[in-house]
């Protein structure tokens, strides 16, 4: 039996899960909030950027939205934490803190 993913909840059983790396549903992945995984947190320096986009490449999420030409804050529902865009900012404008919590702290 396989269950569509808004049919899955905390009182499902786990013999009526699909088996894993299988996908019966396309388009679930925005569905997911994978930013629960997370053990650090971006925090934006918004003084300390200027805009260069280069983070936006290099996020393996999307988790940086880009509107009218202006980086946008992080997607924290789906950020992971791997501190990629932290690496690839030439102006340090990201920093990497512990814990979950996401904006500017």
């Amino acid at each position: 039996m396989s269950m569509k993913a808004s049919e899955i909840n905390e009182k499902t059983a786990w013999q009526d899960l699909t088996e894993g790396l299988k996908i019966y549903e396309p388009g679930t992945s925005k569905a997911f909030c994978t930013g629960e995984w997370r053990t650090q947190t971006p925090v934006m320096n918004w003084e300390k950027c200027k805009q260069c986009l280069l983070c936006v490449p290099y996020c393996p999420d999307s988790c940086i939205t880009v509107k009218n030409g202006q980086r946008q804050e992080f997607d924290y529902d789906h950020c992971k934490g791997c501190g990629i865009c932290a690496k690839a900012c030439p102006f340090r404008a990201i920093e990497m803190r512990e814990g979950k919590e996401g904006g500017n702290q």
